[in-house]
């Protein structure tokens, strides 16, 4: 199993923090680092900024030189497909063949109205986003591709240049519902879905397998991923002050051991053998690699407990 970082990116982080965050990858051994796609605090912070996610990686692939880069996801409400195409080229250029598109239909509908941009109703925005995932992929493979939609049309062309990667690997995110799963058996190259226990990830990863299946393509060959929340730590006394720095970050008010409490049953948290162990349940239930969703951006040294011993540990 693959351990990969995962940062909510609209809740302040920083250039300097993003660029210290990739070298902190790439030092321990973390094989990527993906980010959220958003433009305004999901924690409802007033005064934190954001970054716009496809522009940090096209900036973070210039710097880096082995950690592979991802959105986790993009919605398909804030850009026409075949601008995400144009950026995910182009970052995938400026890293040298790194890029990984995670691509989802969008659901945080403050930001949409904060920002002027539409926010369709739920029917809507999977068609938009079914769609969406065909033309950013068939710009990015080889030919000319055209598309006449319900919402979009491409009257034909064979974008150039092509990626660095043979494919561009593109990650669909969502809840291994009938509709998400369906438009990743045709045209994505992972699934990934958040905030799971081992069993759920079990019933979540056959239905997507049989997807697959249905649509022509060998399950073997499907990846399967999970994000979620992580909070690890080598002894007690640092795991209470971890977690009490993540519930002054998130301004929940709760002292360290309630925050610890507060954890949701599907994160990863503890020390390193507690964290190993519930990751190797995740890996028994058939998960490929894990997004651990650190809220503590600032937190360098547990990046580094990541990479080097819980990655061991593994």
């Amino acid at each position: 199993m693959d351990l990969c970082v995962m940062i909510e990116g609209q809740e302040g982080v920083t250039w300097e923090q993003w660029r210290a965050l990739a070298a902190g990858c790439e030092q321990h051994g973390i094989p990527a680092l993906f980010r959220s796609d958003h433009y305004l605090s999901v924690d409802e912070r007033p005064g934190r900024g954001s970054l716009d996610a496809l522009g940090t990686l096209c900036a973070l692939g210039a710097v880096t030189s082995t950690v592979r880069l991802g959105t986790l996801v993009s919605p398909a409400t804030f850009r026409h497909p075949a601008v995400v195409a144009k950026l995910a080229v182009t970052a995938d250029h400026a890293s040298g063949g790194r890029l990984e598109l995670g691509l989802g239909a969008g659901w945080f509908e403050a930001e949409h109205a904060a920002f002027g941009l539409p926010f369709p109703d739920t029917r809507t925005r999977m068609a938009m986003f079914a769609e969406h995932v065909e033309i950013v992929r068939g710009l990015c493979d080889e030919g000319t591709f055209r598309f006449a939609g319900e919402h979009y049309r491409l009257a034909g062309v064979d974008a150039q240049p092509k990626p660095v990667q043979s494919r561009l690997p593109i990650v669909v995110g969502g809840g291994a519902g009938p509709r998400t799963v369906a438009v990743a058996a045709r045209f994505a190259d992972e699934y990934n879905t958040i905030y799971v226990t081992p069993d759920e990830a079990r019933t979540r990863r056959s239905r997507v397998a049989d997807a697959w299946r249905d649509a022509g393509r060998d399950p073997s060959t499907l990846r399967f991923s999970v994000m979620t929340g992580c909070l690890v730590a080598r002894d007690e006394a640092e795991l209470l002050e971890r977690a009490g720095r993540l519930a002054e970050q998130r301004g929940s008010g709760r002292s360290a051991r309630e925050e610890l409490d507060a954890a949701p049953p599907a994160w990863i948290v503890g020390t390193v053998p507690a964290a190993a162990q519930r990751l190797r349940a995740l890996a028994d239930a058939g998960v490929d690699r894990v997004m651990l969703q650190l809220h503590l951006h600032d937190d360098l040294d547990q990046l580094e407990l990541i990479g080097r011993d819980l990655a061991a540990a593994l």
